[in-house]
């Protein structure tokens, strides 16, 4: 039985292990997606009216542009790992974490300016 640290050889499958924890990492991603969106609609449709107009939609369209990027690359992240881990190449580095978070945060001071301005 081959290590399953050991770089796969062209033709080999990679571990199982990898590809399952790989396909876990990308579902999270998409779940997180998914809150992002579902909160962004539920903000837009069910918050009160801000004393600032169109209030509801500057916070929630932030959060469902993000749910929806974070999805579409989520994919894309997933494919480069599975390629990555089947010629025995090195993982490639994801930007999402930060976009993440950094999103969220512009979102969380969006929220605080906003209800700055409430009666």
């Amino acid at each position: 039985m081959s290590d399953p640290h050991e770089a796969p050889d062209a033709d080999e499958e990679p571990d199982v292990r990898f590809t399952y924890a790989n396909e876990r990492t990308f579902l999270a991603w998409n779940r997180t997606a998914l809150a992002l969106v579902a909160t962004g609609v539920a903000a837009t449709q069910l918050l009160p009216k801000f004393d600032v107009a169109f209030g509801r939609r500057i916070l929630g369209l932030p959060l469902i542009a993000l749910g929806a990027l974070l999805a579409i690359t989520s994919y894309r992240y997933w494919q480069r790992n599975e390629q990555a881990m089947r010629t025995g190449q090195p993982l490639p580095r994801s930007p999402m974490p930060l976009v993440l978070s950094v999103g969220i945060g512009i979102v969380a001071i969006i929220a605080v300016v906003l209800s700055a301005f409430e009666n």
